[in-house]
């Protein structure tokens, strides 16, 4: 084969490969891109945290996204120290962030009924003590699996300032 053969058979198979190429790299970024276009759910289990000691919660997004504004709701339960605190931490939150790997700020209340003496809220008994509660913290959030968060979480209410905090872990999954 002379060059001029060459030539033409080599643009000729680029010509066939390259946009079979470009088209597969396309939809592997599609897929990519719809994978992080679906709301995170997650289910996780916090010590300490808004729930105060131990709690179940489940956290959403609001949006069709990974990051931004979402909320989360759990139930926590303390019988240590003779008493029977049952608490219901609610949070409305923000993920800034990519990469499995986001900053988590929050902002919420901690709804408590029962009896314990020992939370420090200038308060006898905690029958229907409401308890403010922030978050600071790390939260590693893949697509789908093990969820891990740490984090800052000061409590308040209008007597008292508590410095606190937490670490959960859970799984994240996402609707088809």
């Amino acid at each position: 084969m002379n060059r001029a053969r060459w030539v033409k058979l080599i643009v000729l198979v680029l010509a066939v490969i390259i946009p079979n190429f470009l088209k597969a790299q396309n939809i592997i970024s599609l897929k990519r891109d719809s994978l992080h276009a679906t709301r995170a759910e997650d289910i996780f289990f916090e010590l300490y945290g808004p729930g105060l000691t131990i709690s179940a919660n489940y956290d959403t997004r609001f949006s069709q996204k990974r990051d931004g504004l979402g909320m989360r709701i759990g139930i926590g339960y303390d019988g240590s120290n003779n008493s029977g605190v049952t608490m219901l931490p609610v949070q409305v939150n923000y993920l800034l962030g990519k990469n499995n790997n986001y900053f988590e700020i929050g902002i919420g209340l901690t709804l408590l009924s029962g009896n314990d003496d020992g939370l420090d809220f200038n308060n006898k008994g905690t029958s229907g003590l409401t308890v403010g509660t922030m978050t600071f913290g790390y939260r590693y959030q893949p697509i789908t699996g093990f969820t891990f968060r740490a984090s800052i979480n000061p409590l308040f209410n209008n007597a008292n300032f508590v410095p606190y905090a937490g670490v959960s872990f859970g799984y994240t999954f996402r609707k088809p």
